[in-house]
């Protein structure tokens, strides 16, 4: 295929599936709010199932859940038929998908599931067939159109299911009240964990790593007290050791541009009233404050309700 063969392939596709989200989009509405309610007044968990393409999808959708404050797990629908079904209990909703909405290991399951009284949703993409009229409610994810050359493989049905998983696990978030707090408790070894769950004084170089000089020290007291601690910064302190400014790596090299550098002090090059944050901020906090897009630094002073320094963050301390 010629480049412009494949680029136009890759814009059909993208054309293809957004159609069929839209469509979905408007049908899932209807019965939308009673799922919802459903999995928010069941006592157990939400129980996943799909075989194929749809059960990897399901798999996604059950990781999604149980990522954001809903028990879930993921069964595999022909293993379901072999024992896995002992992982259901009463009081736990069945969330099936099929875009057939007539899948055999899924219509075999409806008898177990009855007697075990639970509660059955479907992400169907039919809703007239047995199975669709077996469950309780039925999220129709109908698509007129797959996006494949062939319409054969599963691609704008997959991604329709997939975001109304996304949907409910995102409705299911802001009905139960799911914070960043209760994100981050989830996920403790990611990035967004140690951002939400560790503050500033977790990672912090203390106030006896700092360097720190004053007012009248000169050029050379100054480089020197920060290839000491290699902190990227000095901080600029009176005799309580409150701050009063700050010379980074920065200052320091456009200072050695002038002409005679070892003239001037402290106060000639600091950074008065600098940005500074408190040992009791979250990490995600300072990232964003470090980050701002008016004035990106990387060092930042932290200091108590007095102004004394104690202690100082980098951003690599935060990102690492």
């Amino acid at each position: 295929m010629e480049n412009s063969q494949v680029i136009a392939e890759v814009d059909r596709v993208f054309a293809a599936e957004i159609a069929a989200l839209q469509s979905v989009q408007k049908s899932v509405r209807q019965n939308f709010p009673q799922a919802v309610k459903l999995i928010l007044e069941a006592q157990g968990k939400v129980v996943v199932t799909g075989i194929g393409k749809s059960g990897l999808i399901g798999r996604k959708i059950a990781a999604t859940l149980a990522s954001t404050g809903r028990t879930s797990t993921f069964i595999n629908a022909a293993d379901a038929l072999h024992g896995d079904l002992g992982m259901v209990s009463k009081g736990d909703v069945v969330l099936m998908l099929s875009n057939s909405a007539s899948t055999a290991e899924l219509v075999m399951m409806m008898p177990s599931l009855r007697k075990m009284g639970v509660g059955i949703i479907g992400i169907f993409g039919r809703d007239n067939s047995e199975l669709a009229k077996a469950v309780d409610v039925v999220l129709l994810a109908e698509v007129t159109a797959e996006g494949c050359p062939l319409e054969l493989a599963p691609m704008g049905s997959s991604t329709a299911a997939l975001v109304v998983g996304d949907a409910l696990a995102s409705a299911l978030m802001k009905e139960s009240g799911f914070s960043a707090d209760d994100f981050a408790l989830f996920h403790p070894a990611g990035t967004i964990g140690r951002r939400l769950l560790l503050s500033v004084g977790d990672v912090m170089h203390p106030a006896t790593e700092v360097s720190m000089v004053g007012l009248d020290d000169g050029f050379r007291e100054l480089v020197g007290e920060m290839t000491r601690t290699n902190l990227g910064a000095v901080c600029v302190v009176d005799e309580s050791k409150r701050l009063l400014g700050v010379i980074s790596d920065g200052d320091v090299r456009r200072t050695i541009t002038q002409d005679d550098p070892f003239k001037l002090c402290a106060r000639d090059i600091m950074t008065a009233n600098p940005v500074t944050v408190a040992a009791g901020m979250r990490l995600g906090d300072a990232l964003a404050l470090m980050e701002s897009p008016s004035r990106r630094i990387y060092v930042v002073p932290v200091v108590d309700d007095h102004g004394t320094v104690v202690g100082i963050v980098r951003m690599h301390d935060i990102v690492r």
